[in-house]
């Protein structure tokens, strides 16, 4: 991943709050028959290996699983992001010499892929991934409320991943490269927006205390 000394983030706690946040990672392995890429969600174990280690599953009809990765996985987890229009900057009132950006948060992860289909590794992995996403509700739904053999012929139909970690990329574009005062007007501009996903971006936009 390009990354522009300005916009780089190596705190791992900020990294490791990205891939928290993520509602759906990328898992990307280059194969001998080309880039294969698969949409899924993933967890990142933080008590495994010496930058933690990831988790998640694909489809056995999936043939990702079945063509040998050349070399380290990539999983791509994406933070807030938003359009940064022109007329926020103050920069726009005194030269006019601005163009439209995008600000957006990335984490990119690298390990070697590891393939696995035991029953109870499966198990555990899809538990806790559940569990991740339904501890906050009300009424959490549990890997253990559908009947048991029920949840023995769906994980018939998953293979698990597991990726141990060996380097991130953080990458956090928030306008930090802009005057103070253009960053201002990017904060006060995404603040008003009625996309929750720009509100979220002003957050992380770098102000004076």
């Amino acid at each position: 991943m390009y990354i522009p000394p300005a916009f780089r983030d190596d705190d791992i706690e900020s990294i490791r709050a990205t891939i928290r946040g993520a509602r759906l990672a990328s898992l990307v392995t280059a194969t001998a028959e080309g880039p294969v890429a698969t949409p899924l969600p993933l967890f990142l174990d933080e008590s495994e290996g010496e930058h933690g280690v990831l988790y998640g599953h694909v489809a056995k009809a999936n043939p990702q699983w079945k063509l040998p990765p050349i070399g380290d996985a990539l999983a791509i987890f994406g933070g807030p992001d938003a359009y940064v229009t022109p007329s926020w900057y103050a920069t726009k009132q005194e030269t006019g010499k601005v163009v439209p950006t995008w600000n957006y948060v990335a984490v990119h992860a690298y390990g070697p892929v590891e393939f696995f289909w035991e029953t109870e590794r499966l198990l555990d992995a899809v538990t806790r991934l559940t569990n991740r996403h339904e501890g906050a509700r009300a009424k959490p739904w549990a890997v253990g409320d559908a009947p048991a053999d029920f949840i023995a012929a769906q994980l018939r139909g998953i293979v698990g991943v597991r990726i141990p970690v060996v380097r991130f990329e953080g990458k956090r574009k928030m306008s930090q490269n802009r005057p103070e005062a253009d960053r201002v007007g990017v904060a006060q501009g995404l603040a008003a927006s009625e996309n929750p996903h720009d509100r979220e971006a002003a957050r992380l936009i770098p102000l004076p205390i």
